[in-house]
């Protein structure tokens, strides 16, 4: 008896509710909507909005599981498609317009993950520092104008492709990017190492950790994921902006934490993640057809993040 309340008490909810939550939205908006949310075109369409979100929050997986958290991703992501932008106009060349993005994410990266490991500077105020002068950065490249995007392969291959004339080409940066990060952070030393300094910074120490190195290759990682997604955000919307990305760290971080991962650090899911990611875009686009506005998306917004983390901070008291 004792041994089974024991393992009733071990039940983390967390884990479980963005299925939960996933399958009630699904039923809610059908009922709602009917025909015009369930269609082809809406579902195809939910799923291109959230491949760039899912691909940003498998980083955010590792961030979060490490007990941190990265707000300049929204920036980043707007320099990224800015750089790719500029580079296609002026070469062609989608080899160095990727190398050039995905370089910029990763020394962003590594800038956080110094300041955060040598330094000492904690994560929020260092990154969210990061992210208003890569805002500035973005701003001043052109001007605020927007940078047309015309290379058809480019377009094909970041942004409208499609898999077999139907799936597209955006859930397989998703689904790649998750399994991916799945296999990391499940069959991996480094996964295994993040999650112990996560949830024991100390001991992971003691059992030789190198905790600062595994940091600042989180965050190395997540610039280079952001990067990428400002190659999709460019690549589905054919232009590069400097408003790219703007607030999506919140949607990204409510994905990430309705996925499973605590945000106390120490669990992590990247396919919880991806999942969480979808579900946040498909409460945007139900809310949309529903002729819902902005405020009603906002205050969605601010409900599920306030439901993930008491979920994820019940889960973490139910381990504990």
């Amino acid at each position: 008896m004792q041994s089974s309340s024991k393992k009733k008490s071990r039940f983390d909810i967390s884990k479980y509710v963005v299925y939960i939550i996933f399958v009630l939205c699904i039923a809610i908006f059908g009922i709602w909507l009917g025909d015009s949310f369930f269609s082809v075109t809406n579902l195809l369409n939910v799923v291109r909005q959230s491949g760039a979100i899912a691909v940003m929050a498998i980083g955010m997986v590792f961030i979060i599981g490490l007990g941190h958290i990265d707000l300049s991703i929204s920036s980043v992501v707007a320099v990224s498609a800015l750089l790719i932008g500029v580079i296609l106009r002026s070469t062609g060349n989608i080899f160095l317009a990727m190398l050039a993005a995905l370089g910029f994410g990763a020394l962003v990266g590594l800038c956080n993950g110094l300041c955060v490991t040598r330094l000492h500077m904690p994560a929020f105020l260092t990154t969210l520092g990061v992210q208003s002068i890569l805002t500035g950065i973005a701003m001043w490249m052109t001007g605020t104008k927007a940078v047309p995007i015309t290379n058809d392969t480019f377009l094909y291959w970041f942004g409208s492709g499609q898999v077999g004339g139907v799936i597209p080409i955006l859930l397989f940066w998703a689904v790649a990017a998750m399994i991916i990060g799945h296999i990391v952070l499940s069959y991996t030393s480094y996964g295994r190492r993040v999650l112990a300094s996560g949830g024991n910074v100390t001991a992971a120490r003691y059992a030789g950790v190198n905790v600062k190195r595994v940091t600042v290759t989180a965050f190395m990682m997540q610039g280079i994921l952001a990067a990428l997604a400002g190659a999709l955000y460019a690549g589905r919307t054919q232009a590069a902006r400097w408003d790219f990305g703007e607030g999506v760290e919140m949607n990204v971080i409510a994905a990430v934490v309705l996925g499973g991962t605590a945000m106390s650090g120490g669990t992590g899911s990247a396919i919880g993640a991806v999942v969480g990611s979808v579900l946040i875009m498909m409460i945007n686009n139900g809310l949309v057809i529903g002729r819902l506005g902005v405020a009603q998306q906002t205050l969605m917004q601010g409900v599920i993040i306030i439901i993930a983390v008491a979920l994820s901070e019940l889960g973490k008291k139910r381990r504990e």
